[in-house]
């Protein structure tokens, strides 16, 4: 081969030297960078501790791996033969063989030091198991299988995996390397006469096959212990059942064995009696046939055969580890259960009276519409933003009678919009408008001036707040949430905006744009200064040619912005600091602003996951908190498996100084323990540090609830004979709102049954399953600083409205249809609120707020009206919610007419005849039908012939009661003469295919 010149290796090198160069140079920087960082918001420890641990990962497992494939590449050249046969293989293998003999010692280093290469890299990025591994904090329980307590899967399991795909890794390439140089150098032939392998090349190769198998029987005895996160075949649970015990349990046992066995005689039979390859690749071909016997078809056989045909009987112990695993591993073991019959119909007085606090608090302002309408009346200019979707938060503020009242307040942030900066360029974006300004509230029970909200805090000036309209005040007199600091210079509109801050003692005026203290114009603009405690200082060369280099931006050497009081603020936005300070965190998607001892602090609710839980459920995190308030996404996030669940962490973070604290909630948690002792102990301040003030505006986290509510759609029923029929289970509706996306659960204080007084929840409606009518109503809340999750559940045997249900009926009264449609085609869009679905009174109270919004750039939401209901037969259409909850009270003594109805079905599928649905001997039917449809599918299940007779024969009985119903309502009944449940749970026109094959 043609030698390269020596110009050509000087211009290699350089260019190889540049490259590294450049390299490494962006990595320095960009580590100096973050180190400042991590100190300016105190927490260094965690910038050393991930990056040495990284760093001793590269090194040990690419070194050792390098060295493994090196000493194996090494013995396979020193053992060649000397003197190779002349053949004409060993001739085409000559020119190779020349090339690679003079730099033989540098080509082993080349090879072994890019697989090592890329094994410490990918080994750095499995930092967290290596910390999980190392500082292990028990459980103090035990799986019920093995009995091991539960550390070991959820810190030990996985890095002893990870072991094993790096000793794979080592000696497969190793085999590879060393076959492949045996071969070039003749101790490995395909041609000419006489023994194809010589004793040193047969020696290495089947001792590096042998330690393969002995790797494989380790993993054989580690799976045994993986069985408990596997799935059941046929339903949807994870951990061992029968199958899995009794089958391939034993059967991974017998493996483990048989590759001891088949490893031990590939090295005797190889080396020491027969030395050849026969007995060995007979004993590869045994383990391999034992592999697909054992542990393939012998389980699959013990699945078809025995467990199929009895399932509920084999694998009900093994359903309940499960149930009783999950609802342990997502703090659903100690859920409070309440029936609640929901029986009463009428409207009681006490709606109108004052005198139930649940009413008294009926939130109407929806912190997913109303964010337009705080920018439209609160930003002054066009560069101020809310957040889309508003937060809420509870306030103890004095009222109109001068007492203390704790209700809820729909909360935001005016926040700086960078693209809409008329002149956006650098010093504008990053120097002068730096932050936003002010903590705007309004009580979330209250309108004003035509459907406004009515705001007590936040104010620009005098001068910014609403006018008052037809003598009716539109905002508070005064600011009833005062703060210290209204700057907003960590905020979640930030981005990667960075801001340079800082004034020099020579410069006579303030330069960054404070707020605007005028209605227009620029001559009444109030400018400041920036004296928190954040930022990097910049005051010398060596800094400002560090963060030129890091956000490529010469204007940190060139502009006269800079000065020696100088300070760069970055990473501004509040759940990447909280990110980066505890990267082993999963963090709610719903930070939110509010107001703690005078100062404006986000908070963000952080939990400990894992997804190696034994017998726990499994699910997407990032599918599992979707709904309609959440909001597509442009592109999919990556699947995040998880089966174990903790809000273990409260963080905060100041949105003027952006001081960073994170507070142990869950101080039993071994998680959070394991994870603070990684980081010295000292990460995590304790649960005691937290203020009561910070307490009081603590809530319990919405992406967490929704998980425990889809699990507990399901996890509810904890018996294995209830789980196996799933007659059961419940869904959660569709939004009433957005019929493609769930309905999201929302915050609230409300008094529910069962409880002491009022408290802030976070509520959400569930339905059974495929059907549209109310099963039960979830509350989570905090009780003396504690969590609390409580259902409401609902009779089964009752065919209560559900929201979309009752939505539908609401909206198809006659004034509502008719004016409506009449806004639609009038130029204006029509927005529903949250639909509340409120147990008073033991009845339910549905509460519907609508919003309309001009067809024009500078218009915002408006409530207008609001839709109420009370029961399946009060609803009023109204114009606020005093009045409409008088008219379902004189509904019932008859002062007020019950509303007629343009097509009062509550689905598609459901009778049109408005006499069909309205008598409670009607709903009476309904529930027989449901429940008689129910115990047949039961039976049908279970295989019980009398049982499936008796319920066929309720079924009969209940349809001929729902016929009977009609008729006396005056209605046409169902002409097929059987009717079925839709997905409201009420009868349909056509008739029900499933009960006519059950009636033949």
């Amino acid at each position: 081969m043609t030698r390269v010149s020596r110009r050509g290796r000087v211009t290699i090198a350089v260019l190889v030297v540049v490259f590294l160069l450049f390299t490494l140079f962006d990595r320095v920087v960009g580590a100096w960078a973050d180190y400042l960082w991590f100190s300016e918001v105190k927490y260094p420890q965690v910038f050393t501790g991930v990056l040495t641990t990284r760093i001793w990962m590269f090194l040990i497992f690419g070194v050792a791996v390098g060295l493994i494939i090196a000493a194996n590449l090494y013995l396979a050249y020193r053992t060649r033969p000397l003197l190779r046969p002349h053949s004409a293989e060993q001739h085409a293998l000559d020119r190779y063989r020349l090339f690679l003999l003079p730099h033989m010692t540098g080509w082993i280093i080349l090879v072994a030091g890019l697989i090592g290469l890329f094994s410490g890299l990918s080994a750095q990025g499995h930092w967290q198991e290596w910390m999980l591994f190392s500082n292990s904090t028990p459980f103090n329980q035990t799986d019920p299988q093995f009995h091991v307590d539960l550390s070991f899967y959820v810190f030990e399991y996985p890095f002893w995996r990870y072991l094993l795909g790096v000793a794979f890794t080592a000696v497969v390439f190793s085999l590879i390397g060393a076959l492949a140089l045996h071969y070039l150098f003749g101790g490995v032939r395909l041609q000419g006469a006489g023994e194809r392998m010589t004793a040193a090349s047969r020696a290495h190769l089947t001792t590096l096959v042998a330690v393969f198998v002995l790797l494989k029987a380790a993993a054989y005895f580690l799976d045994r212990r993986g069985l408990l996160l596997d799935k059941f075949p046929t339903q949807d649970l994870y951990g061992a059942g029968y199958t899995n015990i009794n089958a391939l349990l034993p059967a991974k046992e017998i493996l483990a064995w048989i590759s001891i066995v088949v490893a031990i005689a590939i090295l005797v039979f190889s080396n020491a009696f027969m030395r050849n390859l026969v007995w060995p690749g007979l004993a590869l071909g045994l383990l391999a046939l034992s592999a697909v016997a054992v542990g393939g078809i012998y389980p699959a056989a013990v699945q078809s055969f025995t467990v199929k045909p009895s399932q509920l009987q084999k694998e009900a112990p093994y359903f309940k580890y499960a149930i009783d695993a999950t609802r342990e591993a997502y703090g659903l073991k100690d859920v409070q259960t309440v029936q609640y019959g929901a029986d009463n119909t009428n409207p009681p007085a006490s709606l109108t009276n004052g005198s139930d606090p649940t009413v008294n608090n009926i939130r109407l302002l929806d912190p997913a519409v109303v964010g337009d309408t705080y920018t439209q009346q609160q930003q002054v200019r066009g560069f101020y933003e809310f957040n889309p979707k508003l937060d809420i938060d509870r306030y103890t503020l004095k009222g109109k009678d001068g007492k203390d009242r704790t209700q809820d307040y729909i909360v935001g942030v005016r926040e700086i919009r960078y693209d809409q900066l008329q002149q956006n360029n650098w010093q504008n974006r990053h120097s002068v408008y730096t932050h936003g300004y002010g903590f705007v509230a309004a009580p979330a029970s209250q309108v004003v001036c035509g459907g406004q909200p009515f705001y007590v805090s936040g104010f620009l000036s005098e001068n910014t707040k609403p006018d008052s309209q037809a003598g009716e005040q539109c905002a508070s007199d005064s600011d009833q949430i005062p703060v210290q600091h209204p700057q907003i210079y960590y905020g979640e509109q930030t981005g990667d905006v960075y801001a340079v801050v800082g004034k020099s003692k020579a410069a006579d005026r303030d330069a960054e744009f404070d707020r605007p203290t005028g209605g227009g114009g620029g001559s009444e603009d109030q400018y400041s200064t920036y004296d928190g405690s954040g930022g990097v200082a910049v005051n010398n060369f060596w800094r400002r040619l560090l963060f030129s280099a890091y956000f490529r931006e010469t204007n940190f050497l060139l502009s006269g912005v800079l000065n020696d009081k100088s300070k760069v603020l970055y990473v501004r936005d509040p759940e990447t600091r909280v990110r980066n300070i505890a990267p082993f965190l999963t963090l709610d998607s719903d930070p939110y602003p509010a107001v703690v001892d005078g100062k404006i602090q986000w908070i963000i609710d952080g939990y400990t996951t894992s997804a190696t839980y034994p017998y726990s459920q499994k699910l997407d995190w990032n599918t599992a908190i979707q709904d309609s308030s959440t909001g597509g996404r442009v592109f999919p996030e990556p699947r995040q498996d998880v089966n174990y669940l903790r809000n273990s962490v409260k963080a905060t973070v100041d949105a003027y100084t952006g001081e960073v604290k994170l507070y142990a909630f869950d101080e039993a948690d071994p998680v959070l323990k394991t994870w603070n002792k990684a980081f010295g102990g000292k990460l995590v301040q304790p649960r005691s540090a937290i203020s009561e003030s910070l307490m009081d505006h603590l809530r319990y986290p919405e992406d967490q609830f929704k998980i425990q509510r889809d699990l507990l759609s399901r996890f509810h029923v904890t018996t294995p004979e209830g789980f196996f029929s799933g007659q059961d289970f419940w869904e959660v509706p569709k939004d009433p709102a957005n019929s493609t996306a769930d309905q999201p659960p929302y915050y609230l204080v409300a008094q529910l049954p069962g409880q002491n007084d009022a408290r802030f929840q976070l509520t959400a409606a569930m339905a059974p399953r495929k059907r549209g009518n109310l099963a039960a109503l979830m509350s989570a809340s905090y009780v003396n600083g504690q969590p609390k999750f409580e259902v409401l559940e609902l009779p089964a045997n009752t065919a209560i409205q559900g929201p979309n249900q009752t939505h539908s009926s609401m909206t198809s009264i006659a004034d509502a249809r008719r004016e409506l449609t009449q806004f639609s085609s009038q130029n204006s869009d029509v927005f529903y609120g949250n639909l509340l679905s409120l147990p008073v009174a033991n009845g339910m109270l549905y509460v519907e707020p609508i919003y309309l919004k001009a067809k024009n750039e500078t218009a915002f939401p408006r409530l207008q009206k609001v839709l109420v209901a009370y029961g399946p037969k009060y609803m009023a259409y109204a114009d606020n919610l005093q009045a409409g909850l008088e008219q379902l009270v004189k509904q019932v003594t008859g002062q007020a007419p019950v509303p007629q109805t343009e097509n009062p079905g509550t689905d598609q599928n459901q009778n049109n005849n408005p006499g069909n649905t309205g008598t409670p001997q009607v709903q009476d039917a309904i529930a027989a039908i449901n429940k008689a449809l129910a115990d047949l599918k039961a039976a049908q299940i279970s295989g019980d012939p009398e049982a499936y007779g008796k319920a066929l024969k309720a079924l009969q009985d209940a349809v001929a009661r729902y016929e009977d119903a009609v008729k006396a309502a005056g209605a046409t009944p169902n002409p097929s003469g059987s009717p079925s449940p839709g997905a409201s749970g009420s009868p349909s026109v056509s008739g029900s295919p499933s009960v006519q094959a059950s009636s033949g």
